[in-house]
C-alpha cells in the first residue's frame, strides 16, 4: 500500500466537493422510490413535463449532503439514453463536482485534450443563475463542472420541489448517511494508469493511495487500484482494474466489466458517523448486504489484540451485521458493501464510518472478495468455462 504528497496548489480554479450523481435508468420514477424506501434517501427536486421539460424526466433525491438524479426518456425515440441503457444498463452516468472558477479549469482542460461534451453553459431561473461544462473521462462516464455561487433555487434551474409524498419514508427507520466519501471507477485491464493520468493531467488531480495485485488477492480474484484526488482532498475517486490469480476464474472487477459493457462507476461510498444505526435500519428496511465468514472475525480479533488502537463498537455487534473492520497504526474505518442494486451485477453501494483513518479497507479486501466469489458462483460468473462476452456458455 502506498501514499502520496499532494505537492503544490495547482494553478486552475478549486474543486469543491461532490455536488451530485446522475444515473440513466429505465423509470427515474421508480428508481427514486426504490433509494428512498431501501437507504433512507428523501424525494427532493423534479423536473419533468409537468415543469416545462418535454425530453427527459429527472428525480433528485437527497439524504443529508448526499444528491442521486435518476434520469430516463420521456419520448421513444430517445437514442441516446436509450443505446446507454442497452449497453449498460441502469447506472451512473455523470459525477458532477461542485467548483469556483470554471472558466480555469475548463481552460486548462482544453488545454490537456480533454474531450468536451457540453462546453461552458448557463441556465438561469428566478433564483439565479448556474454555469457549468462536461467533461468524458472513462468509457461512457462523465464529470459535469458546475458553479452554483449565483444560485439560491432549490438544486438547480428547471427543478421544482419534488411531488412525491414523504409521510411513508418518514415512517420507516432513520439511516442518517451524510456524505458521499468516494465514487469507484472500474476499468478494463491494464487501463488504469491510463484513467488515472487523465485525472492528473485534465483536472490536475494527484495520487493519494494505492494498493497492487501482490496485496489484494484471494485465489481466483485480484485487483490493482489507485485513489486520486483535488488539492483539498474533499473528492477521491479510486480507479480499479482487475488481475486474476487464477486464469480460469473471473475477478470481481471483470465481471462488472463484462456485465456494464465497458469502463464504469462500481460502486459509490456513503459515509456515516454511526454504521450499526445506519445498517440496522437499513437491514429494517430490506437492504440487502454482503455476507462476512465468521472466520474473518475470529482473525480480526486475534489481530486487534496486538493493535495500537481500540475498536470503540462492539465487535459482536459488528459481526452480528457483517460489518468489516480496517485499521492502522493511527484508527481504524467500519464499512460494509451492499448487494447490487439493479439485476445486472454492476452499481453498488458502500456505508463507511471512519475513525482517524482515511484509508479505503486494504485489510478488508480479501474477505470482500471471498464474499463476492460466493455470490459470483450463485450467479454462475466466476469461472470462464460458465461465462463468456457476458453470457452463460
Amino acid at each position: 500500500m502506498s501514499t502520496f504528497d499532494k505537492g503544490s496548489k495547482p494553478d486552475i480554479g478549486t474543486f469543491v466537493a461532490f455536488d451530485h450523481v446522475r444515473f440513466i435508468v429505465g423509470n427515474a420514477k421508480q428508481a427514486a422510490y426504490w433509494y428512498c424506501a431501501n437507504f433512507g434517501f428523501e424525494p427532493f427536486a423534479y423536473k419533468g413535463l409537468e415543469t416545462g421539460s418535454r425530453i427527459t424526466a429527472q428525480h433528485a433525491v437527497r439524504q443529508d449532503r448526499i444528491v442521486f438524479v435518476f434520469e430516463s426518456a420521456l419520448l421513444p425515440d430517445n437514442s441516446e439514453l436509450g443505446s446507454h441503457l442497452v449497453q449498460h444498463g441502469d447506472g451512473v452516468k455523470d459525477v458532477c463536482f461542485e467548483v469556483e472558477d470554471l472558466d480555469s479549469i475548463v481552460a486548462h482542460a482544453k488545454a490537456a485534450g480533454a474531450t468536451i461534451v457540453r462546453d461552458i453553459t448557463e441556465e438561469s431561473d428566478e433564483n439565479g443563475t448556474v454555469r457549468y461544462a462536461t467533461l468524458r473521462t472513462y468509457g461512457e462516464s462523465d464529470h459535469t463542472l458546475l458553479e452554483r455561487k449565483n444560485y439560491r433555487g432549490t438544486f438547480l434551474p428547471g427543478f421544482k420541489p419534488h411531488p412525491m409524498p414523504n409521510n411513508f419514508f418518514k415512517t420507516l427507520p432513520h439511516v442518517g448517511l451524510n456524505f458521499l466519501d468516494h465514487c469507484v471507477g472500474n476499468q478494463p485491464d491494464l487501463q488504469m494508469d491510463s484513467a488515472v493520468q487523465w485525472y492528473e493531467k485534465v483536472l490536475q488531480f494527484h495520487r493519494f493511495w494505492s494498493v497492487d495485485d501482490s496485496m489484494i488477492h484471494t485465489e481466483y480474484s485480484a485487483l490493482r487500484s489507485i485513489v486520486v484526488t483535488n488539492f483539498e482532498e474533499t473528492i477521491k475517486m479510486p480507479i480499479n482494474e482487475p488481475a486474476t490469480s487464477d486464469k480460469k476464474a473471473i475477478s470481481q472487477i471483470q465481471e462488472f466489466v463484462d456485465y456494464y459493457g465497458g469502463a464504469g462507476v462500481q460502486h459509490i461510498a456513503l459515509n456515516t458517523t454511526d454504521i450499526i444505526t445506519a445498517i440496522e435500519a437499513l437491514r429494517a428496511r430490506g437492504c440487502e448486504f454482503l455476507s462476512i465468514p465468521s472466520s474473518y472475525y475470529d482473525n480480526l480479533r486475534e489481530r486487534l489484540a496486538s493493535a495500537p488502537i481500540t475498536v470503540k463498537e462492539d465487535m459482536d455487534h459488528l459481526q452480528k451485521l457483517h460489518i468489516l473492520v480496517d485499521f492502522d497504526e493511527n484508527g481504524y474505518l467500519l464499512q460494509i458493501f451492499s448487494k447490487p442494486c439493479q439485476d445486472r451485477p454492476t452499481l453498488f453501494l458502500e456505508i463507511i464510518q471512519r475513525q482517524n483513518h482515511q484509508g479505503f479497507g486494504a485489510g478488508n479486501f480479501k474477505a470482500l472478495f471471498e464474499s463476492i466469489e460466493l455470490e459470483q458462483t450463485k450467479r454462475g460468473n466466476l469461472f470462464y468455462d460458465n461465462v463468456k462476452d457476458g453470457k452463460k456458455v
